[in-house]
Order: C-alpha cells, then structure tokens, then sequence
C-alpha cells in the first residue's frame, strides 16, 4: 500500500482519544499533518501528556509537514486554517485522500474532486474490514468526546439517547 492521506486535527483528537489512531494505518502507509494542524492539536492538548500530542511525536508514520499555498478555490471557503491547509496538500497532490470532519471543508473537497473521509467513515469501514469488532460504544467514548464529533459532522441529536444509539446504530 503506497497510499498517502493527509489528516485535520478532528479525526486525529478523536482517534487518539478512543485508543483508534492506529486505525490510519490500515487506509493509508502514511498521514502528513500540515503545519498549522499540527499548531491547533498542540494549542488544544496544551498539557504535555495530551494523548494526541504525544501520538504526533511517537508515531514515525505520521509526518507534520509544511503545506503549499492554499489556492483562491479553497480560500473562498473561508475554512480555518487546518481545514484550508489539508484541502491545499490534497489538492496539490491529485488523488491523496483527505480525512478531515468539518462539513464545509467536506463539500469543498467534493467539489474539488479530492477524495474525503471523515473520522465515523474510518471507523465504520475498519469494522466492515473486520479490523475492529465494533465501534466503540458509550463505554469507550465519553459524552463529551460525542459532543464534540457531532459538532464537527454538523449533527445535531436532540438528547444524550440519541446521540448513543445513533453511534450504537453504527455497530450493527
């Protein structure tokens, strides 16, 4: 597998978070993190011992990287910076996948033609591959992690029930 992707700050917080970062390996040999990514991780996980900082640093198959200038297509977006920067590697790179979460920044790469997938779609397809037995449950992910993966996917479940059975949906 000679695949490379390049990956937004949600889906590697969330995957460190659930012991899933692992995960990335089986979708592509490696994940470039552009620099300004990498910034927003290490501003979130301010704390040394922040689990995704520290997979940033340990993993030699991840690689932060500088990106290229982000073109007048992605800027028009008015995306942040991260979500700006792994749309202009993506881009400048045809055919490298984009792993990002952000609705926005999901329909720019569509339109753009680059290949996207987001942290529920890596999830999903490791246990369709069998690479997992299922995906982690209320026991393994906190209602604030929930929280915030929704937020980044744009849903919005009305109750703390519907956020669990729509990820329980997702195990069966």
């Amino acid at each position: 597998m000679d695949r490379i992707a390049v990956a937004n700050a949600s889906p590697l917080i969330f995957l460190s978070r659930a012991s899933l970062l692992h995960l990335l390996q089986h979708f592509a040999r490696r994940i470039l993190v552009p620099a300004p990514v990498h910034s927003e991780i290490r501003e979130k996980g301010s704390d040394s011992d922040d689990i995704t900082v520290r997979a940033l640093e340990i993993s030699p198959w991840i690689e932060v990287v500088s990106p290229p200038p982000v073109p007048e297509q992605i800027l028009g977006w008015g995306l942040g910076p991260g979500e700006s920067s792994v749309l202009a590697l993506a881009y400048a790179n045809q055919g490298m996948e984009a792993i990002i979460d952000d609705l926005a920044g999901r329909r720019c790469a569509s339109l753009l033609g680059i290949p996207v997938r987001g942290t529920l779609g890596i999830v999903l397809a490791a246990k369709k591959r069998g690479i997992i037995p299922q995906a982690p449950t209320r026991l393994t992910i906190r209602a604030q992690n929930l929280d915030c993966l929704f937020e980044q996917i744009r849903v919005r479940p009305r109750s703390d029930e519907a956020k669990f059975t729509a990820l329980d949906a997702v195990n069966q």
